[in-house]
């Protein structure tokens, strides 16, 4: 990642608001290591703002395009399908230009979270606090 880019943190949304919480802190801790990166969060259900709301709160910056990141564990219906849609992308691809009226940017979509190290230690960090 090199440029003016910002990243769209994607959380699923839920009725219980500290899962909004939640990723609003992630997607704080993730600017801080950022640096200056635009960093704003959106839901796909029962949250606001939506994905694009999201992207659209990004037309007012000088970003030139934008990373989004689904704050999920693993590939499911959401990443693979829903949010895939929403972003207009075509199978298999991360990369679109996404149009809303007058405005145009680059939407480059990342992958889950996925299988790593620092899961496991999370998932054995919980387990020794229980």
């Amino acid at each position: 990642m090199h440029g003016n880019f910002g990243v769209l943190v994607l959380g699923h949304g839920s009725t219980l608001t500290y899962n909004k919480a939640i990723i609003e802190a992630t997607a704080d801790m993730l600017a801080k290591k950022l640096d200056g990166v635009v960093v704003k969060t959106a839901y796909l259900n029962m949250d606001t703002p939506t994905v694009e709301e999201g992207l659209m709160s990004f037309k007012d910056t000088t970003v030139d395009r934008i990373y989004v990141l689904p704050l999920f564990l693993a590939h499911g219906v959401h990443t693979l399908k829903d949010i895939p849609e929403l972003l207009g992308l075509k199978e298999g691809e991360n990369r679109t230009l996404y149009a809303l009226d007058d405005w145009n940017i680059e939407i480059i979509y990342a992958q889950p979270l996925g299988l790593d190290p620092c899961i496991a230690d999370l998932a054995y960090k919980r387990l020794t606090e229980a």
